[in-house]
């Protein structure tokens, strides 16, 4: 099993942007430090907790001080771009990172963002589906393009020079793009299914219920089935929470304080859910238990693994029992509430963790 890193982020109001920023950044350095094998980092654009507006932004500046990992746009919000800056700003992104980027993409779930840009009563899924069928074809076609959609028309006919190739869109380096990568946040989300259905891989969310996860895998199966792609665990990626210390004491007193990062990202979640109207089914066992019923203390603790080495290696691999075999964990990213205690936890992850987890799978 291999380790990731998937931050969305998540980080207090009012907490100065230059910090939160620059501890992200140093995360994904530990990770790449550590061998973890990818990581991820979202966008919002209207929010103040998850703060990082653009996630190829973010990801740029990160390509001169990683030297291997592979890092993910997680995710771009497909109907809030032009396809034609899409396709750009990804092929130069890929091109920057020497071929080291996964494409992570959405139709993103944001309400404010999606009414910032334009496009709060429209389609949104439909918007999603035009937009990446774009940028595949800006990519795999020649100018001048001639492109014709209900939401963008893209051409360069007019003004196209084939002396000096202006009016080109600019490819990717990896051939014919990199990996492209969706994020399922909903259980037996129809998306996976059609994901793999064209030959791209799954991110289960770190905040859904062992057995809502567990129901992407069958999704992913019956996609894979339609296109005769043979299903394989080593493509399916799982998030989850998980704080490790040096001891379970003092992983139970960072989770399950009040004031800590791990109550602060759920109470978040569960806030902007229940502001909306969105039903709790996310953090329910059984979809009919009433939202009244769903506490942020039941959510923390049946969501995040949380304790000593050991006992974070053993809940990961009862995970796995729960929801069958998968190729990479990604670890979920959390603020630095304690700077020492957020950023042991990932470097026992990398330390310790894995290799006890990878031991007792006979890796």
């Amino acid at each position: 099993m291999k380790a990731g890193f998937f931050t969305m982020p998540m980080h207090p109001r009012g907490k100065d942007w230059r910090q939160s920023l620059a501890e992200d950044r140093e995360a994904f350095m530990l990770a790449d430090q550590l061998g973890f094998s990818e990581a991820y980092c979202g966008e919002h654009a209207t929010d103040p907790e998850e703060n990082v507006t653009s996630s190829a932004l973010f990801i740029a500046s990160l390509a001169d001080v990683t030297k291997n990992i592979r890092l993910g746009t997680g995710t771009i919000n497909m109907p809030n771009h032009h396809p034609v800056e899409t396709a750009g700003t990804i092929a130069m992104l890929d091109h920057l990172l020497g071929g080291r980027l996964i494409f992570g993409i959405s139709a993103g779930a944001l309400p404010s963002d999606a009414e910032a840009f334009g496009n709060f009563d429209m389609d949104r899924p439909a918007m999603f589906l035009e937009a990446i069928n774009q940028v595949l074809e800006l990519w795999q076609s020649e100018p001048p393009y001639r492109i014709q959609g209900k939401y963008w028309n893209i051409t360069t006919e007019r003004t196209h020079i084939p002396e000096s190739g202006m009016g080109s869109i600019p490819k990717p380096l990896q051939r014919p793009h990199p990996p492209i990568v969706v994020t399922a946040v909903s259980p037996n989300s129809k998306g996976v299914e059609e994901s793999a259905a064209r030959g791209w891989d799954t991110i289960s969310a770190n905040f859904l219920m062992p057995k809502w996860v567990k129901t992407h895998w069958a999704q992913y199966v019956t996609g894979c089935e339609r296109i005769g792609r043979k299903p394989d665990p080593a493509n399916w990626r799982v998030a989850k929470s998980i704080c490790v210390a040096k001891d379970d004491a003092t992983a139970r007193r960072y989770v399950t304080d009040p004031n800590g990062p791990y109550h602060y990202y759920y109470r978040s979640l569960m806030g902007k859910l229940k502001r909306r109207g969105a039903p709790l089914t996310l953090f329910k066992n059984d979809p009919n238990q009433p939202d009244s019923e769903v506490t942020l203390e039941a959510t923390v603790e049946n969501l995040v693994i949380y304790g000593s080495p050991a006992r974070v290696a053993d809940g990961i691999l009862a995970l796995r029992e729960q929801i069958g075999d998968f190729g990479t964990l990604l670890y979920g990213g959390m603020d630095w509430h304690s700077r020492e205690l957020g950023r042991n936890s990932i470097v026992l992850m990398g330390e310790q963790v894995m290799p006890r987890v990878n031991a007792a799978l006979g890796v």
